[in-house]
């Protein structure tokens, strides 16, 4: 499962250079990163619950979570650190299906064009994520179904968060 997860890693960042949406080297925040497993935990339950009708959703969202914990980190770190589910913080405010829109415009505080291209960029990359869960004829319901969900997920957390780390201006060149 780590090669697989490799191999999500290295797709999405090369799209998302080829889109300038992150530099070659992607950025290290630990904080953002401690905050996966939490995330995850809480998420899981309804991510597999909408995978199956609204695959492109149940993967997305986690990218916009990534994008939303990495503004919550450069903002008010101290405050957002202290919350005990990011996750049902997030999702409580609008509910499941409005998670995108939540981050997006409370979060993010994106509207017209910038709102659109956003959506259209998580899109594709869940829709590649999706392709790429496809394309391992794993067998649904199994744990390796499992662990390859929870791979995808990953990934597009922490890509979320690069993305948004890199739209606040923080940029990782070496020295």
């Amino acid at each position: 499962m780590q090669q697989f997860e490799e191999t999500l890693h290295q797709d999405l960042h090369q799209f998302l250079l080829s889109m300038q949406e992150v530099d070659e080297r992607l950025p290290e925040c630990p904080d953002v990163e401690d905050k996966w497993e939490d995330i995850a935990k809480a998420y899981i339950p309804d991510g597999i619950r909408e995978f199956q009708d609204f695959p492109s959703a149940s993967l997305g969202w986690m990218m916009y979570i990534g994008m939303a914990v990495a503004q919550m980190w450069d903002k008010e770190w101290d405050i957002y650190s202290k919350v005990d589910d990011l996750y049902a913080y997030m999702r409580d405010k609008r509910g499941y299906d409005a998670l995108d829109e939540y981050v997006r415009e409370d979060v993010l505080l994106l509207k017209d064009t910038p709102y659109a291209l956003l959506e259209k960029l998580v899109g594709e990359c869940a829709s590649r994520i999706y392709n790429a869960l496809l394309r391992q004829n794993i067998e649904p319901g199994t744990k390796e179904a499992f662990n390859a969900y929870v791979s995808s997920l990953h990934q597009l957390y922490l890509m979320g968060a690069a993305v948004q780390l890199k739209r606040l201006g923080y940029h990782m060149t070496k020295m």
